[in-house]
């Protein structure tokens, strides 16, 4: 999985979170995240079902309403 700050984490519960920071040059794990659901930010290392929508991705579902 690889990342960059502003992307999102979407677990399979549904829960949200955006990535804050980035501590791998390459995108790698471990991420800081946001969790949208506590406002709590944690060192995360993401499960094999967790996916990543990329920061443009969820600009464009926003736009689209």
């Amino acid at each position: 999985m690889k990342v960059k700050r502003g992307d999102w984490l979407v677990e399979p519960s549904g829960r949200r979170g955006q990535v804050t920071a980035v501590k791998h040059a390459e995108g790698r794990p471990p991420y800081l995240v946001r969790w949208l659901d506590t406002e709590h930010e944690a060192l995360v290392f993401p499960g094999p079902d967790t996916h990543v929508v990329t920061a443009e991705e969820e600009a464009a579902r926003l736009r689209a309403g």
